[in-house]
């Protein structure tokens, strides 16, 4: 259980923390004078406050009754913005303008928050003082109100990531919300429900133009970044996507300055297919880019002290390479001075097609597509086309409702295989070591997600997922990014901005990429960026080796956390995690994703019950003037 709330007059000792984190409250400043160690309010007199160094911008409303407050980096225009004050109906104001930020409307009787479309910004509230405390930060909630951790949103994250559905509306601690995202929602300082009202909606637009609309909208999110730090620095994999991002930032910069681009790779190996094109990327602009290698070691295998991670919101997709990523941002820190880092992250999430996108094709009696794309996707996968197509069928005709429905009745079953199959929610079996307490829970969040209305009713069955799948990687890339603040880094994804996003979903189905094409769209609109060579590329290099050597080398301290957190907890049993453990550090063939969630929530949880929880402080009471 988490600690309890702060008490009146506690203080407690300040904490070094680095990450950029926005919260407020729902009743008037004056009536609680509380704030986290080292925050302060945006303005004075403002509910909302601001803890590290991220752009707060308060807009002038006419109504000294009335402020508009603008968190993080946003490149809207104030006359963009205060048509959507006390404006309900959908605006995508925060899709045709680059960055990720949240808005809020600080009223008399209530706070408005209008959350991002994809979540880069996530924004949580738990019920607080009579009102509602909201916050960036689910963990900050968490400390004060005392919560614990929400064992069913545990239990989604290790067994059902890929179905993220079922953890909607739900934060890693009991009783704090995830606000939903592309939303307008009111808090009244009353305490009364949240009244939430859909904001965005990636509807096909007929005439858009994928390639070029991607195009203008990376430049836009890369160029925001530049503007606001000159000296940032850049991932360069090689691959597409990283290439992009860094070819984009080398444009943006202001005459004079260059561009510090990092490629990691193996001590020794210098002939690799990534690195090759790093450096194909790095010679088109050997005046305006400064390409560094940084080698990686046996030391900085995956797995490799994985219980050390920092606390962060939600179990990191990064903690199983904590260490390599640690070591690269310690070195860009004091090797390069970096303090801005952009990362090609999110690029596979919104570049290639489901495998519901077939359905779509069905249902939009695209049949010569339907059979041209499945059959490549068949090859490409080593699979029949039959079933592919017959399954694809089968889902065209079916809701996200009914899937759910179905998904309510089979989840946990250990003889459920839907690989190779096309549907909503595809399932994997149940492992031998989930606890039947875990496979309950599962149960009962797939009922309460079926007995959920849709937000986005209507969409293609593609587009549908992609929203699910894009939001829930963007989320989890913001504890990628605590992560990153530990090391005294900001770290930045353009390619999970609104902006971006929004480009990709509202393609119309007649433009929309094969689903067995690699990353054709990004190739086109980077045409005359990219090096040839690199445009042409059809796979990246792959780490999995490094996996597998990872787990043999680390495999007796990992064996000790099958008796850990979530053993107690109910979720896992630890003979046979251990034992699926062994097999697979072995180089035994088997899915490693559920095992790797459960270490990965495992290191979380240590970190999380370890560590002191931040801290609260009221502010002394404003004395009244001398007459």
């Amino acid at each position: 259980m988490l600690p309890p709330g702060p008490r009146p007059g506690r203080q407690h000792p300040p904490r070094k923390e680095t990450a950029v984190i926005f919260g407020g409250f729902s009743i008037p400043s004056h009536t609680h004078r509380l704030l986290p160690v080292g925050a302060s309010p945006v303005t004075p007199g403002s509910s909302t406050w601001r803890l590290g160094n991220s752009p707060a911008r308060v807009l002038a409303t006419g109504s000294a009754r009335r402020r508009v407050v603008v968190l993080g980096h946003c490149g809207a225009d104030d006359s963009d913005l205060l048509p959507l004050i006390s404006a309900p109906p959908p605006t995508d104001v925060a899709c045709r303008r680059p960055g990720v930020w949240t808005m809020v409307e600080e009223g008399t009787d209530t706070v408005v928050v209008h959350t991002d479309p994809v979540a880069a910004q996530p924004v949580y509230t738990t019920r607080w003082g009579g009102g509602w405390a909201w916050s960036t930060s689910a963990r900050l909630l968490a400390s004060l109100t005392g919560a614990p951790v929400d064992v069913q949103r545990l239990a989604c994250a290790v067994f059902l990531p890929s179905v993220p559905t079922l953890a909607a509306g739900r934060s890693f601690a009991d009783g704090v919300r995830h606000l939903s995202p592309g939303a307008r929602i009111e808090l009244p300082a009353d305490g009364g429900e949240p009244r939430v009202g859909t904001t965005w909606r990636p509807d096909p637009l007929p005439d858009h133009v994928p390639e070029v609309q991607l195009r203008h909208a990376l430049a836009a999110s890369v160029g925001l970044r530049v503007n606001t730090d000159p000296s940032l620095s850049c991932d360069l994999s090689g691959g597409l996507d990283s290439t992009s991002i860094s070819m984009l930032a080398t444009a943006s910069l202001p005459t004079g300055r260059r561009l510090n681009a990092v490629t990691v790779h193996p001590d020794g190996d210098l002939g690799g297919a990534d690195l090759r094109h790093a450096r194909l990327a790095a010679a088109r602009h050997p005046r305006r880019l400064t390409h560094h290698l940084l080698p990686l070691t046996s030391r900085h295998l995956p797995y490799t002290a994985i219980t050390e991670a920092t606390t962060t919101d939600e179990p990191a997709p990064s903690t199983l390479t904590r260490t390599r990523l640690v070591h690269q941002l310690d070195w860009m820190k004091q090797a390069l001075g970096s303090r801005t880092h952009l990362t090609g992250d999110g690029g596979d999430s919104i570049l290639f097609q489901p495998p519901i996108h077939l359905a779509d094709l069905i249902r939009h009696r695209l049949l010569r597509r339907v059979a041209g794309e499945a059959l490549g996707w068949a090859r490409l996968r080593h699979t029949s086309v039959g079933p592919l197509l017959a399954s694809s069928a089968r889902t065209a005709c079916a809701s996200r409702f009914q899937a759910l429905e179905v998904l309510a009745n089979e989840v946990g079953d250990p003889t459920r295989n839907d690989h190779g199959k096309v549907t909503w929610f595809p399932l994997l079996p149940c492992p031998a070591w989930a606890a039947p307490p875990a496979v309950r829970l599962l149960v009962d969040a797939a009922h309460q997600a079926a007995a959920e209305a849709d937000p986005l009713p209507g969409l293609d069955h593609s587009v549908r997922v992609l929203v699910d799948e894009i939001r829930e990687v963007a989320r989890t890339a913001a504890a990628d990014a605590q992560l990153a603040a530990s090391c005294g880094i900001q770290t930045h994804n353009p390619f999970l901005d609104p902006m971006v996003v929004n480009t990709v979903l509202t393609t119309p189905i007649g433009r929309r990429p094969p689903l067995y094409a690699y990353k054709p769209v990004l190739a086109r609109a980077m045409a005359g960026v990219l090096p040839p060579e690199t445009a042409d590329r059809t796979t990246k290099g792959s780490f999995d080796a490094d996996h597998y050597a990872g787990l043999r080398a680390n495999l007796p301290e990992l064996s000790t956390l099958a008796n850990g957190h979530l053993a107690a907890l109910g979720l896992i049993r630890p003979g046979p995690f251990r034992h699926h453990l062994a097999q697979a550090a072995a180089g035994l063939p088997m899915p490693l994703a559920t095992l790797e969630q459960a270490l990965t929530a495992e290191a979380w949880l240590t970190a999380h019950h370890g560590g002191p929880p931040p801290g609260w402080t009221r502010l002394p009471e404003a004395r009244a003037p001398r007459g």
